[in-house]
């Protein structure tokens, strides 16, 4: 199972981490961290381009191990507008998203474009059900999304908060649900 490595998302291009992209992801995660920090733990004043290399460059393994596809979003002029990555750490027949947007890219609709596209690939890899989003129950942002997405509420939980916005309590969406259509095309 293993998905494309570029994928076509309407005006964005979903691509494969690069190392020679790190410099743009510090340049995107520093720009944004106000927004970003609230919720991912990792989203610090000291994010710089080693920890930028070291996850493109874990990002890359993770792929040719099979247990997570990361992608960087790309506007149709080259901007990076944000990431989304496949993550199998649900279990068989799930794959989960994770994304976070740079902030002059937020509110767009860019990010559900990315992730109805994702979704679509996903469920065309064999042995993939269904896809889940997780977020935190205080990050309206990454919740609209996956509504905008078709992705339905199926369960919550309760975990150790770990970044200042986080209220505790993860909210979990899947698609398809029994009432979903499919993702509307970008």
């Amino acid at each position: 199972m293993e998905p494309p490595e570029m994928i076509n998302a309407g005006e964005l291009v979903l691509k494969r981490w690069e190392l020679e992209w790190a410099p743009a992801a510090v340049e995107a995660i520093q720009e944004s961290l106000p927004e970003l920090r609230q919720f991912l733990p990792w989203a610090t004043d000291t994010y710089g381009l080693e920890e930028s290399r070291e996850y493109i460059a874990r990002s890359r393994a993770d792929w040719d191990a099979g247990t997570q596809y990361n992608y960087a979003i790309f506007t149709a002029i080259g901007e990076l507008a944000g990431s989304i990555g496949l993550m199998t750490r649900m279990g068989p027949g799930v794959l989960e998203i994770g994304y976070w947007t740079r902030t002059p890219y937020a509110g767009r609709g860019f990010m559900t474009a990315a992730v109805r596209a994702l979704t679509r690939v996903a469920l065309t890899l064999p042995g993939i059900e269904r896809v889940a989003i997780k977020h935190d129950e205080a990050n309206k942002a990454s919740g609209a999304v996956a509504i905008k997405a078709g992705f339905a509420e199926a369960a919550r939980e309760d975990r150790e908060v770990e970044a200042p916005g986080e209220s505790g309590t993860t909210i979990i969406r899947i698609y398809p649900s029994v009432d979903s259509s499919p993702p509307a095309t970008a």
